[in-house]
């Protein structure tokens, strides 16, 4: 780019000015009143091929970078901006060196000499698809913040929000202002470390292959909440350096929370109600039916709980501990040695409350009290002492209660909530059948209830009439 025509005498001054039209992106070029050629840079240089001795000098671009049919035009539209008050924007074909046409867009400004007066034209231009390509970019940087139906978050890299679209405020919590620049661990209380994790490696070693999905706890106004994010995440350089620099990470994720807790409810319904078919199919091969009670529980145990506890009626109000599994370590439901001493349950305990109801009774001992808290609350009602949270309910079988199964779950399980309480209905009722079929064996009768009936399977008697019912 030459700012001097002929052989003028260059000045640090106009040195100066050709180094920095040099050095910018933008092509640069301007013309006198007369719309002649001063000033040509290397950008310009680049995008038509004319080089600045062979463009400085020239009238318009009439003969060399513009057709005949449109040389006058494209100059006059450049020209009238030396009279209108701030920039025109205009596109028109030019030609490059090599002879093929290039679509460009101009910015053009007047220039005013030291009178005040109009001396000339600056001119800025481009190429179009390369304008455009800009455009897109801020336009679809301006939508994602604005309007997008996921989270957006800008990252810098010190791992703190920089930006944060409206969708990604909502998910998390917070405002979006308001976690600019403060620490992610403001918003999330479980699962940070696993955030920042994926975010350093996007810095260091640059964007995953698939998305990823990370379970986070939220601190917010009504208490901590579970989210699951399905992640993807890109990282950012700046264009302008040699080199790549980072500027932090994109953070794109959607909340999936609803969906793969659906996907874990119906996984987990169908382990359980196949352990359950499973169950049935070994126990019906047990000759002794409190062994096939025993095989119930155990294949309900798994996923489920951490202990079991069976207890028969015996009187008004009275049960019998007659099958449990080990209160130090895991293992198998097994019969109660000796047996027969009933147990002491203190009043309100859920068990007594389940036989009231003849339903499912929930409890769990309050988590802020201590671990010796939670022992005791476990010692006083006889069950054993790492048991956290509680599931008792009545076995029932025609029509009446035979006892009660409680199953107990420690610390490092959730509370059992009301879909538990479905699927233990489901083993009780089972248990039930086959607890009463043992009582019914032991009294003599294969149809009676406790030795009430003088029948065995004729149909005759008491017994098999509440048979029948």
């Amino acid at each position: 780019m030459s700012a001097a025509r002929g052989g003028t005498t260059s000045v640090p001054g106009e040195d100066l000015l050709a180094a920095l039209l040099d050095g910018m992106d933008a092509a640069l070029c301007a013309f006198d009143a007369d719309g002649t050629v001063t000033h040509w840079n290397k950008e310009a240089e680049r995008i038509l091929g004319w080089s600045a001795g062979e463009a400085v000098g020239r009238r318009g671009f009439e003969g060399w970078a513009a057709r005949p049919a449109d040389a006058a035009e494209a100059l006059a539209r450049l020209m009238s901006a030396m009279d209108a008050p701030g920039r025109l924007v205009h596109e028109f074909a030019l030609v490059r060196k090599d002879g093929g046409r290039v679509l460009v867009r101009t910015q053009s400004a007047g220039v005013r000499g030291a009178d005040g007066k109009p001396a000339g034209v600056y001119c800025a231009f481009s190429e179009v698809h390369a304008q455009i390509d800009l455009e897109r970019s801020i336009a679809l940087s301006e939508a994602l913040f604005e309007e997008a139906s996921w989270g957006v978050v800008l990252v810098d890299v010190d791992l703190r929000p920089a930006v944060v679209n409206g969708y990604a405020a909502r998910a998390m919590r917070a405002g979006r202002t308001t976690m600019l620049g403060r620490p992610l661990g403001e918003v999330v209380a479980q699962g940070l470390e696993e955030l920042e994790s994926a975010l350093e490696h996007v810095l260091a070693e640059g964007a995953p292959k698939a998305p990823a999905e990370v379970w986070v706890t939220l601190r917010t106004a009504d208490g901590e909440q579970r989210r699951c994010w399905r992640s993807g995440f890109v990282r950012l350089a700046s264009p302008l350096a040699e080199e790549p620099v980072p500027l932090g990470v994109g953070w794109l994720f959607q909340d999936v929370t609803e969906e793969r807790l659906a996907e874990q409810e119906a996984d987990r319904l169908r382990f359980r109600y196949s352990q359950l078919h499973r169950a049935g199919a070994v126990a019906a091969e047990c000759e002794d039916p409190r062994e096939a009670a025993t095989v119930l529980l155990d294949f309900a145990l798994a996923g489920f709980a951490d202990h079991a506890l069976v207890d028969i009626a015996a009187g008004e109000r009275r049960l019998v501990r007659v099958a449990t599994t080990p209160a130090g370590e895991p293992g198998p439901v097994v019969p109660v040695a000796g047996g027969g001493i009933p147990l002491r349950y203190p009043s309100g305990h859920p068990v007594h409350q389940a036989l009231s109801r003849t339903g499912p009774v929930r409890a769990s001992a309050t988590a802020a009290a201590g671990s010796q808290a939670a022992e005791d609350w476990a010692t006083e009602r006889l069950w054993p002492r790492d048991a956290l949270h509680a599931l008792c309910l009545p076995l029932r079988s025609r029509g009446r209660t035979v006892g009660a199964v409680t199953f107990l779950r420690s610390a490092s399980r959730t509370p059992f909530e009301r879909p538990d309480a479905v699927f233990a209905e489901a083993v009780a009722g089972r248990v039930a059948a086959s607890l009463d079929l043992a009582a019914a064996l032991a009294a003599g009768t294969g149809t009676g209830s406790g030795g009430t009936g003088t029948g065995s399977g004729t149909g005759t008697g008491t017994g098999g009439g509440s048979a029948s019912r």
